[in-house]
């Protein structure tokens, strides 16, 4: 055998074994260490994520082209979910309920035809509201008691504002004071043929809400532009008429939740965690949000490495039906509880649309210090604040999420549960501040595939995904080892701010 030249100098490795005692280095634990902590954002990987993505992906391919609840593509993610969990030894429930639905057949119409005649563009100039009733109207149009410039006023809100309403006129009012559901039923009950509702000064677009109720009269709502337009139009002598067309369609549609505990955890403060499981009919929502979704799965398939003590408090985890439709499926949850049982959640996070291509890491505004949205429950600054030292140890920028009611962390709020969780965006415009602090492009959506059959897995930003799970992996962890900074250990009932009103719920404005 030819003997090996040794370099003067250079290092030989020798595996430890061979190894004077001295000379093994120190950062080698000795025998009988415990091994190292295992943490949830290390056990969790991209590539657990991906392959449930690629799933729900192919899930929605096979069905339509979406995961809309009430659909066959909902039903069958349903069962991968549940099937997954009991793979990974737990032993889910389905949560069957029922929820009104509402869609519109064919499109709106929104023109003038009094003094002059223009046709107005829906989603540019109006839109129309959820739950709006059909029909096809062509009358004058009366403002009712909408403020000047700078002034305030119920604007429908009251029924004296409807003194000396014309029957089978259209009602023009603008938003505010009130819910959108108050204003529809006092104009029907004035005899409006239908109802035209604006936005306020200084709001982007025509309004995207709901009267949450079937109505029996159309229901739109233009800009503030057009409205402010319209109303001054309708003052003049002369008049306005307007031509107003709904064809929508309304009934009962069943959905269902996903639930699943961990056997280790204290049953008297528990640490839920929220995502929808649904999609939009217009595409198989893998951003919105099948994200949170596998996200969930991902962390749920992992929990069970983690040591007794990091598991003191139960982990819940919850995949909400119809979001989509209103919050349905979180709402139906959250009141079909008793009193012990709602009281016994610790709190609620809630994840979704975790991956947006051109988005922001939007963290829940807990302590309500943006004063934009709803002031949310004691404990949710705390919250906050978990997520955001997180992102700040790594170096990762965060921006504030403002709680304005439009996920399903809304109804947990409502009965006083503390609640945090993480966004990247939807259909808001990037600023360039934010373009700077994350990259991407000023001026443009969120996420350009938003409610679109192009919200496939080539539109997620995987490397935003990856950090966004190993934070929410680090803040499950914390929180089911103790949630003291939330609510001293215990869950206990908190009394809402008086100053608390919830503005939104799902994807419509109610006021």
């Amino acid at each position: 055998m030819r003997k090996k030249k040794l370099l003067t100098g250079a290092a030989v490795a020798l595996p430890a074994a061979f190894l004077p005692v001295a000379v093994i280095p120190s950062v080698l634990p000795p025998a009988d260490a415990a091994p190292a902590r295992p943490t949830l954002a290390r056990l969790v990987t991209l590539k657990d994520v991906q392959a449930h993505l690629k799933a729900f992906e192919e899930i929605a391919d096979y069905n339509g082209g979406h995961r809309a609840a009430g659909g066959a593509g909902y039903d069958v993610s349903v069962r991968y979910v549940v099937g997954r969990l009991r793979k990974a030894g737990f032993r889910p429930k389905i949560q069957k309920f029922r929820y009104p639905y509402w869609r519109e057949r064919s499109g709106p119409v929104l023109a003038r035809t009094k003094p002059s005649k223009k046709s107005y563009k829906r989603g540019e100039d109006f839109a129309t509201y959820a739950y709006s009733g059909s029909g096809d109207v062509t009358a004058r149009v009366v403002a009712v008691d909408v403020p000047a410039k700078g002034e305030d006023g119920t604007s429908g809100c009251d029924r004296r504002d409807f003194r000396g309403f014309r029957k089978g006129s259209i009602a023009l009012m603008q938003r505010g004071t009130c819910t959108f559901e108050k204003k529809a039923a006092r104009a029907r009950a004035a005899g409006a043929a239908a109802a035209v509702i604006y936005n306020l000064p200084g709001e982007d677009g025509p309004v995207n809400g709901t009267v949450r109720k079937p109505s029996r009269i159309p229901v739109v709502g233009p800009t503030h532009e057009l409205g402010a337009a319209l109303a001054k139009a309708a003052k003049r002598k002369g008049g306005l008429t307007l031509r107003v067309k709904t064809d929508t369609v309304h009934g009962k549609r069943s959905a269902s939740n996903v639930i699943a505990d961990t056997e280790r955890g204290r049953g008297d403060n528990v640490v839920l965690l929220g995502a929808h499981l649904d999609s939009v009919k217009d595409g198989p929502g893998i951003n919105d949000n099948a994200t949170g979704s596998a996200a969930l799965l991902a962390i749920a398939g992992k929990i069970g490495k983690l040591r007794r003590g990091d598991l003191r408090n139960r982990v819940r985890f919850a995949w909400w039906g119809a979001e989509e439709e209103g919050l349905r499926g979180s709402t139906h949850y959250v009141e079909s509880l008793d009193r012990r049982d709602r009281d016994a959640i610790a709190l609620n996070l809630n994840f979704d649309m975790l991956g947006s291509r051109n988005g922001t890491r939007g963290v829940y505004d807990g302590d309500h210090s943006t004063r934009a949205g709803t002031r949310a429950p004691a404990g949710s600054g705390a919250i906050e604040k978990m997520f955001r030292d997180y992102f700040k140890g790594r170096r990762l920028p965060t921006t504030e999420s403002s709680l304005n009611g439009r996920s399903d962390y809304g109804p947990f709020a409502e009965h006083g549960i503390p609640v945090g969780g993480m966004d990247t965006g939807a259909d808001g415009v990037k600023t360039a501040a934010e373009a700077k602090a994350f990259g991407g492009r000023a001026g443009k959506a969120y996420d350009p595939c938003y409610h679109s059959a192009c919200d496939r897995l080539k539109n997620v930003h995987l490397r935003f995904l990856d950090t966004n799970v190993d934070g929410i992996a680090h803040v499950t962890q914390h929180l089911a080892r103790t949630t003291v900074a939330v609510n001293g250990g215990a869950r206990v009932q908190v009394a809402l701010d008086p100053s608390y009103r919830p503005l939104w719920q799902g994807p419509y404005q109610l006021r």
